[in-house]
């Protein structure tokens, strides 16, 4: 199956490779890989695949999702962003925070991930419930991430993540 990802304008792409070569200083300098990569998935992670919403959009600069309980902490990395996204207003904040989560795998020495850019912003963050409470069980996190049609092997790689962001504050606190 092809997918047909939107089409930027030159404009756009050579944004996106200086952000990304700021992203790398910054996320490098700071040890702040494993808070880029959640804020990526933590926005991703709220996309409803019956209804086609939520999503990676940007939304989570709103103080509204950053009040999510899932979210704690990721007003961090939404400021820790901002000195950079000013530099780039042509780039979507959706297109940014998800090419901070590429540059975070990337700097931990994860394989280059293919960043296809063209999100929108949207207006208004999803309802809160889409991600799940970290004190319930797997029933839990199938319930939740059924929403994205993940399957078990899906949600143990991304526990895998969160256990990754786990330790690597419990180091820096």
């Amino acid at each position: 199956m092809t997918k047909n990802y939107p089409t930027v304008s030159e404009e756009y792409s050579k944004a996106v490779e200086k952000a990304k070569k700021k992203l790398r200083s910054l996320i490098a300098e700071k040890s702040c890989a494993p808070l880029m990569l959640r804020l990526a998935w933590h926005s991703a992670g709220t996309f409803d695949v019956k209804t086609k919403t939520g999503g990676p959009f940007g939304t989570m600069r709103y103080s509204a999702e950053l009040a999510h309980g899932a979210n704690n902490g990721l007003d961090i990395a939404v400021r820790l962003l901002e000195s950079i996204k000013e530099q780039f207003p042509i780039l979507s904040y959706a297109d940014f925070y998800q090419l901070a989560g590429v540059v975070g795998v990337e700097i931990t020495g994860g394989p280059e991930v293919p960043f296809h850019p063209g999100r929108e912003d949207k207006p208004e963050p999803p309802p809160e419930g889409r991600l799940p409470d970290a004190t319930k069980g797997s029933d839990h996190l199938r319930d939740v991430f059924g929403h994205m049609g993940l399957s078990d092997k899906d949600i143990v790689a991304l526990s895998g993540g969160h256990t990754l962001v786990r330790s690597k504050f419990q180091i820096v606190s």
